[in-house]
C-alpha cells in the first residue's frame, strides 16, 4: 500500500530536536497524500554525545531513507531544518526515491564556522539568538553542545559545500531575512549553485526559529503546496 502514498521525512536542526518542526509536522500529518516521519539525530535526546560524529548523522539519514524504501514507499519527500537541510541534500543525491526536498534556512554557511569556539560563545551570547530563541531554551541547547560536536558540525557544512550543485531533486529553500544564525546570502548562493528546478522564498520578519515565527501559518502551507502539486507554479524567487 504504501508505494501508492508519499512519506515525507523532517530531519531536524545541530543541538535540536523534532520539536522544532512540530508545527509542520502536526500540519503535515492529516494531510491524505502524505505519511509523515520525523526522528531524533545520534547524540542529541540528551546531551550530545562526544563519541558521535558528523558521519554518524548522514547515516541516521540514510538508514530512515532505506526503511522507508523497504516498507514500499516510492516516492520520498526530504524536509530540512538548519543543519537538518545540509543533511537532506546528501539524502536526496544518493536517493532517487527523494523527489522534492524542502530546505529551510539550510545551514551552508552558520555564524562563524572557521573556529568553534567563537562558535560556541556567539550561540550562548549573541544577541541575534538571543531574539531567536527564549532564554531557558537557549541556555538548554548551549549547554549540550561540546567543543568537540561543534568540530563535527562544522565537518559536515565543508563536506556539502557542492551539493547543492549536485541535487536533481525539485527544491523550495525558505529564509527567514531576519535570522541570525544561517545568513540570508547564504540561501541565496546554494539557490544560485542549483541547476534542477528552485524556487527561493524569502520571508521578513522570520528568524532561524521559521517554524514558531509570526508567518508559521502561511510557511505551512506553502511547503504543503510544494509537496502536493505535480506542477508548482511559482515565482522562482519572491519576498514575503
Amino acid at each position: 500500500m504504501y508505494k501508492y502514498r508519499k512519506a515525507v521525512l523532517i530531519i531536524h536542526g545541530f543541538a535540536g530536536g523534532t520539536y522544532d518542526e512540530e508545527p509542520l509536522f502536526f500540519y503535515l500529518q492529516p494531510k491524505l497524500e502524505f505519511d509523515v516521519y520525523n526522528f531524533t539525530l545520534s547524540g542529541h535526546s540528551t546531551n550530545l554525545s562526544t563519541g558521535v560524529t558528523y558521519l554518524d548523522w548522514i547515516k541516521d539519514v540514510d538508514e530512515r531513507i532505506n526503511r522507508l524504501k523497504e516498507m514500499g514507499y516510492k516516492t520520498i519527500y526530504v524536509i530540512g531544518h538548519s543543519m537538518g537541510g545540509v543533511l537532506a541534500t546528501h539524502a536526496a543525491i544518493k536517493h532517487i526515491e527523494v523527489k522534492k526536498v524542502v530546505l529551510v534556512a539550510p545551514a551552508f554557511k552558520y555564524l562563524t564556522m572557521e573556529n568553534e569556539n567563537n562558535f560556541k560563545k556567539a550561540l550562548k551570547s549573541g544577541p541575534d539568538i538571543i531574539k531567536t530563541y527564549h532564554a531557558k531554551e537557549l541556555i538548554g541547547r548551549a549547554l549540550k553542545v561540546s567543543t568537540q560536536q561543534i568540530k563535527e558540525f562544522i565537518k559536515l557544512v565543508e563536506l556539502s559545500q557542492a551539493n547543492p550543485g549536485m541535487l536533481n531533486s525539485k527544491v523550495l529553500i525558505i529564509q527567514g531575512l531576519d535570522d541570525g544564525i544561517v545568513p540570508p546570502e547564504s540561501s541565496v548562493n546554494i539557490y544560485n549553485e542549483m541547476h534542477c528546478p528552485k524556487w527561493l522564498i524569502e520571508v521578513a520578519g522570520v528568524n532561524h526559529d521559521v517554524f514558531r515565527g509570526i508567518k508559521v501559518n502561511e510557511i505551512n502551507e506553502e511547503i504543503c503546496t510544494f509537496l502536493k502539486k505535480r506542477n508548482y507554479r511559482a515565482e522562482s524567487r519572491r519576498k514575503w
